[in-house]
């Protein structure tokens, strides 16, 4: 028997031990983006201007990233962003992601919410299924970079030699 399960959405929560600024750049620049995340994010202003890369992107931003070890390549758009606390991006066929950062008694909890996910068998498991353990894998790489200096993904081998391992 299925349990009665939302597949449109999910959200994974983690506490960080470091000050909401830090914890944000680290989601909303690419120079943050690509200490923990993906090999390359860059931000393009609603212009056409590329954003710096200690830049935090803002609302209206495009953005292109590509994954480690991965042959995934992400185009898309920030929806919002308040520049302190809270993030919304789209993710593809994935819908959208909202990041939000709150203060708590161990720090700063970072709340994502993945939604929008189409129901059908094949985004149920790529999307829901898939980047929700995904999502649980990168927000832990995101605790061990920001309070340890250290990150848990191999970068540099080629997506053959990676794609069964938890962290590629």
């Amino acid at each position: 028997m299925e349990a009665n399960i939302d597949w449109t959405s999910f959200k994974r929560k983690i506490h960080i031990a470091k000050p909401k600024e830090e914890i944000f750049r680290a989601w909303a620049s690419q120079n943050g983006l690509e200490t923990w995340f993906l090999e390359k994010a860059e931000f393009e202003k609603a212009d056409g201007s590329k954003r710096e890369n200690d830049q935090l992107c803002e609302a209206g931003d495009f953005f292109s990233w590509k994954w480690h070890n991965w042959p995934h390549h992400e185009d898309g758009k920030i929806l919002e962003s308040n520049g302190k606390d809270r993030l919304v991006f789209t993710f593809g066929p994935g819908g959208e992601v909202l990041v939000e950062l709150k203060d708590s008694s161990y720090g700063i909890e970072v709340a994502l919410t993945q939604y929008q996910i189409a129901t059908d068998e094949k985004s149920k498991m790529n999307y829901y299924v898939g980047c929700h353990g995904g999502w649980t894998f990168w927000m832990a790489n995101l605790k061990a970079w920001l309070e340890h200096g250290i990150t848990l993904h191999i970068t540099g081998l080629p997506h053959e030699e990676t794609a069964n391992m938890v962290n590629s």
